[in-house]
């Protein structure tokens, strides 16, 4: 997770880059490394691009599941049970029972 700002640090490091310092001099004078300011800068353009596109920001990282129909909640429980039989199935021919 990356680095929250105050408010106030904010402020700053937008004054800063306004008057056209580049993100190492930023970081140096306020404390940070320079990969933490650019990384604030680089979520700061991803929300005013969606915002300007009115398309929410994509997220990242694995998507949630959908919730299941009752169809398809069948059709997983019928493909489990099959399984289930063809797995007894195989263990009674290796035991010689069938």
């Amino acid at each position: 997770m990356g680095k929250r700002f105050t408010e106030e640090e904010k402020a700053r490091i937008e004054q800063l880059n306004r008057e056209g310092k580049n993100h190492r001099t930023i970081g140096e004078q306020l404390g940070y490394s320079r990969m933490q300011i650019k990384e604030y800068f680089h979520r700061l353009y991803k929300k005013e691009r969606a915002a300007i596109n009115l398309t929410p920001a994509k997220r990242k990282g694995r998507p949630c599941k959908m919730p299941l129909t009752k169809e398809n909640e069948m059709e997983l429980r019928v493909m489990e049970l099959e399984r289930e039989n063809e797995l007894l199935r195989s263990f009674l021919r290796a035991a010689g029972r069938r």
